[in-house]
């Protein structure tokens, strides 16, 4: 009788079940959210690079971090919806299914914030030292790549022993309790586990001041004034323009947005989740309290939905920093993805600017020549039917010839 009034008791921490449905609602419209755009970035970043508005290195980058996000949501997303929201309390998965899902899950996760860290680092090479950025780009970008899977695996391995069905204890030194089932930490690998989720945290926390000190550096260079070199002087010195142009300081602000919106991402999302982590490193699940698991199971649902939603604002993100790539973004959406080649695109318009040139030339010739006659006139100073006076002869020669390709 009392084991039932525990599990009672227990079964009570269970959200109600309009909550349940709200975050059911929640979870799925995350999930297609994030599916569909996800796979957008991956197809747009791909069309983007061949028609020559993104560098393979950085399309290489964009491409591992859409991947990461996918599998983030596609592997915890349905598991999270059944296991924790629906029937917290229970657990049908077997054993070695628990293991490879908790595997699976943290390396993925930690291949994504990495992926965000060598993406921000690139960005950080290209603006911060431009030289170096080009005589390196291609060896470095596939190397980052690799280590960023391979370093999230490391993480990883760990929970494949230290993770497992295991049952609640009600009680020390009693029985596990009858549907109290968890894919939870092994008690006898405790310390491991805890070693594990410590070292995690300790590598979230080194990725975020890296990232916030490599996007402050690239603020600070932004925010500096454009110089160009002086080569009318004889030491050829740096200059600041007067002005910069509309586009330009629009270029700049939209970069300084997205870079700041970086680390706030990674801040916000994932830190209630690094909280939720060490409640379960803090102590073994046996020596939890009945209002510590209450406390768990609220920071669970918060911490998981700000987590999800990381893998749905980086798609976001590149939409508010690069206007081709929303144009891209949403031709794709409407199913009409037209883009021209970029050297295309400044062939098409330089050929516009100079058939506007070539149609005004005539009219300025005819006007020349209209002032040089009534000038000359004017002076009583007849000339040949063939020429022009001096004055007009300076004129029309500064005039630019069409080619034979213009006419």
């Amino acid at each position: 009788m009392a084991e039932r009034e525990g599990e009672k008791d227990w079964h009570k921490l269970e959200t109600f079940f309009e909550v349940k449905v709200f975050l059911t609602v929640l979870y799925s419209l995350i999930l297609v959210l994030g599916i569909v755009g996800n796979s957008i970035t991956i197809h747009v970043t791909q069309v983007l690079q061949k028609n020559g508005y993104l560098q393979k290195n950085v399309t290489d980058h964009m491409v591992s971090l859409a991947c990461s996000d996918l599998l983030v949501l596609l592997i915890g997303m349905p598991v999270e919806l059944y296991s924790a929201i629906w029937f917290p309390f229970t657990s049908a998965s077997g054993n070695t299914s628990c293991k490879i899902y908790n595997f699976l899950f943290e390396a993925c996760s930690y291949a994504t914030i990495l992926n965000v860290a060598t993406l921000s680092f690139e960005r950080y090479m290209a603006i911060c030292h431009p030289f170096r950025y080009k005589s390196l780009a291609r060896a470095r970008t596939a190397h980052l790549i690799i280590g960023v899977w391979l370093t999230s695996v490391l993480v990883a391995v760990p929970l494949l022993v230290a993770t497992g069905t295991e049952g609640h204890v009600l009680e020390p030194g009693g029985a596990p309790a009858q549907n109290l089932t968890f894919c939870t930490n092994l008690q006898q690998y405790w310390v491991m586990y805890r070693a594990s989720v410590f070292s995690a945290f300790i590598l979230y926390l080194v990725v975020l001041g890296s990232v916030a000190f490599m996007c402050k550096s690239m603020i600070t260079v932004l925010k500096a004034p454009m110089t160009t070199v002086d080569t009318s002087g004889s030491r050829g010195e740096l200059r600041v323009p007067k002005h910069e142009s509309a586009r330009v300081k629009a270029s700049r602000k939209q970069t300084i947005l997205f870079l700041v919106l970086i680390v706030c991402a990674l801040l916000v999302c994932w830190m209630p989740n690094q909280a939720r982590r060490l409640m379960t490193a803090a102590a073994p699940k046996s020596e939890w309290s009945r209002s510590y698991l209450a406390s768990y199971a609220v920071l669970h649902i918060v911490a998981d939905t700000f987590f999800y939603l990381s893998s749905v604002l980086n798609p976001l993100l590149y939409n508010l920093s690069s206007r081709q790539f929303r144009k891209a973004f949403l031709q794709t959406l409407c199913c009409r993805l037209s883009i021209q080649h970029v050297n295309k695109r400044t062939l098409d318009k330089s050929k516009a600017s100079n058939a506007s040139t070539h149609i005004l030339r005539p009219l300025l010739r005819k006007s020349l020549r209209r002032n040089a006659g009534s000038s000359s006139r004017n002076t009583d100073s007849p000339t040949t039917s063939g020429q022009n006076s001096p004055a007009v002869q300076n004129l029309t020669a500064t005039l630019p010839i069409p080619s034979e390709t213009e006419t």
